[in-house]
């Protein structure tokens, strides 16, 4: 992984390449590359550097031009960051170029294959392997060329590749890694997202696992690896090439926590049912009756979508009566666990390709459960693998760690539950009372927002934490453990989330003054069993930063939240915690929208 464009029409390919690579930075890589030809030319020509698109940019010669072309920008899987394991891979021939997201599970077997064959490989990637099979296929075209190669891989791929001795074509695939089809006027772009398409074309076509196309540059076919012909029909991109700039802002991050009210404005817009004091949900695909029989709701995400998932649990147990729990999706899938038919499963993510999720889905289908998908992304896999859903509505999310599709997928969580209360036994003051807080939201979260200044000026002084805790209790402990990711991947000081109610078992051992504690301090029922742990912690010297609707006496400092309706505080109480993560990081001079080591859309395990 982790970004491929390619490109087949009349213009310089070379500048929309680099362009549609600049694009997808956002995702984080390491080094990236791209190949050129065109109907003209006797062969390939590739340029690769490590390190950003600005420095393969800087190595492109003037004169390397062409009309097709393919290029990547790579966070490395097998073989370290290097101008030789970026891609693409060519073979020793210079004939066949491949670009590679995914993971090739057999590629050790396949490499030694293929050493003993007498090849002899320039990289350490398991990419180069489907170089090889494609370039020592005796087929006849690069359809069945490639068809051949991905026959005998396992794992995830979405892949694009160019011939030399078929200078009119590129063929990709796609098996678990996202492909995208930007479809122009006598042009024709791929893609692994539609970010890097959306400034030539908004009309686009999604594969499908097992699916594979060729794109020329008056038309394009799509077809199964086993060659049977299937039917492709472009979808209009909501979303504008202007949605990708950073609208005067220094950073996406920073861009994307202030669109917050706007965004939760969208997910709210037209569901709200005032008459019967609940929501259309009319994605869900779920009846009355269905509803009523659902007996267990299971929640599957990875990352900060499983803790949107474990307040949507709770927010579902809390307004429908619905016993619910959220869980990583990437270990559910390997416990072999018991799929009840009464239970309803939710799969989140905020791509919509997040691979674990993404498998988990599948299995779950395979064993005859009901899913549904809460996604962002529309015609992504899981919303067209799910029985049906919630879109989000966030719009494009570019910076790597997620803040406003975090907040839209609790709303939306909100929605569901709201929904599911009102069918089962929700009266209906309780339905107006969390319809009138929900629309309270968008102006409460303007109304942290403008609270910043005061955010920045305490991240200023808590920068210089090596390590910090951060505690909450029931509704407050996902809003802990979102706060404490959030810190950690884009500031990379090392954060920990407990309960509040487990200090005494054992963390209160690392309580001291260079361990600042982040506290969740909700005003509702909890309300003084959380001073109480306050106190626990004062009384052992540690300092408290405390978020709350009041002014917390133990706390060293404490952030002003608005209060809401108990179940939709956490909404709230996570906003003005993205900023301090946003500051923290910013004082500590890091690469926020891009920070190390990781990826934007996770499709390998």
């Amino acid at each position: 992984m982790c970004g491929i464009v390619g490109y087949i029409g009349k213009r310089d390919v070379a500048p929309l390449l680099l362009e549609g690579l600049a694009r997808l930075e956002y995702r984080g890589y390491d080094s990236a590359g791209m190949v050129i030809t065109s109907p003209k030319s006797t062969g390939l020509k590739m340029v690769k550097a490590k390190g950003r698109v600005r420095d393969l940019e800087a190595r492109v010669p003037k004169r390397f031009t062409g009309t097709t072309g393919i290029a990547h920008t790579r966070w490395a899987t097998h073989g370290a960051p290097s101008d030789v394991n970026s891609h693409p891979h060519l073979d020793p021939e210079n004939k066949v170029a491949v670009v590679h997201n995914g993971i090739v599970d057999n590629a050790d077997d396949l490499r030694a294959k293929l050493e003993a064959d007498g090849v002899v490989f320039a990289s350490e990637t398991d990419t180069e392997v489907i170089t090889h099979l494609i370039a020592r296929s005796q087929a006849g075209t690069l359809e069945e060329k490639v068809r051949e190669a991905v026959k005998v891989i396992e794992g995830t791929y979405g892949i694009a590749v160019m011939h030399a001795d078929f200078s009119d074509r590129i063929v990709v695939a796609r098996n678990g890694s996202p492909v995208i089809l930007g479809v122009g006027e006598k042009e024709m772009l791929v893609a692994s997202d539609v970010a890097a398409l959306i400034a030539h074309t908004r009309q686009v076509v999604t594969l499908n696992d097992g699916e594979m196309a060729t794109l020329k540059a008056d038309d394009f076919r799509t077809y199964t690896t086993s060659g049977t012909t299937t039917t492709a029909t472009p979808e209009t991109v909501e979303w504008e090439a202007a949605s990708y700039d950073m609208g005067g802002h220094d950073t996406y991050m920073h861009k994307e926590i202030s669109e917050q009210p706007d965004a939760v404005d969208r997910v709210l817009r037209g569901r709200i049912d005032d008459r019967f004091s609940t929501v259309h949900l009319g994605g869900l695909n779920l009846d009355a009756r269905e509803a009523r029989g659902i007996r267990r709701v299971k929640i599957l995400g990875c990352g900060t979508s499983y803790h949107a998932g474990l307040i949507g649990a709770g927010l579902i147990e809390s307004l429908a009566r619905i016993p619910a729990d959220s869980e990583p999706a990437s270990e559910f899938r390997y416990r072999n666990p018991v799929v009840d038919p009464d239970t309803l499963y939710i799969a989140v993510s905020q791509s919509g390709e997040t691979y674990d999720v993404l498998a988990a889905v599948q299995e779950l289908k395979r064993k005859g459960a009901r899913v549904l998908g809460v996604v962002n992304v529309v015609g992504s896999a899981i919303a067209r693998e799910t029985d049906g859903g919630v879109y989000v509505h966030a719009g494009p999310e570019v910076c790597v760690v997620s803040t406003k599709c975090f907040t839209n997928t609790v709303v939306a969580f909100a929605l569901l539950a709201l929904h599911l209360g009102r069918i089962r036994d929700l009266s209906v003051a309780d339905g107006k009372r969390i319809i009138e807080g929900l629309r309270r939201l968008p102006a409460q979260i303007s109304e942290i927002l403008e609270s910043e200044d005061e955010i920045r000026k305490l991240a200023d002084e808590y920068a210089e934490a090596k390590s910090m805790m951060f505690i909450g209790r029931v509704r407050g402990y996902p809003v802990a453990l979102e706060a404490s990711l959030k810190l950690k991947e884009i500031s990379y000081i090392h954060a920990e989330a407990y309960p509040a109610s487990e200090l005494k078992h054992g963390p209160l051992a690392l309580i001291e003054p260079a361990l600042p504690t982040v506290a969740i301090v909700p005003d509702d029922e909890l309300l003084e069993k959380n001073r109480a742990a306050l106190e626990e912690i004062k009384a052992r010297s540690g300092r408290i930063l405390a978020v709350a609707h009041q002014e917390q006496e133990k706390a060293d400092h404490t952030i002003l939240v608005p209060k809401n309706e108990d179940e939709l505080d956490p909404i709230l109480m996570g906003i003005p915690l993205q900023l301090f993560a946003y500051h923290t990081a910013l004082a500590l001079g890091r690469d926020i929208d891009k920070p190390r080591n990781l990826a934007k859309s996770v499709t390998v395990e």
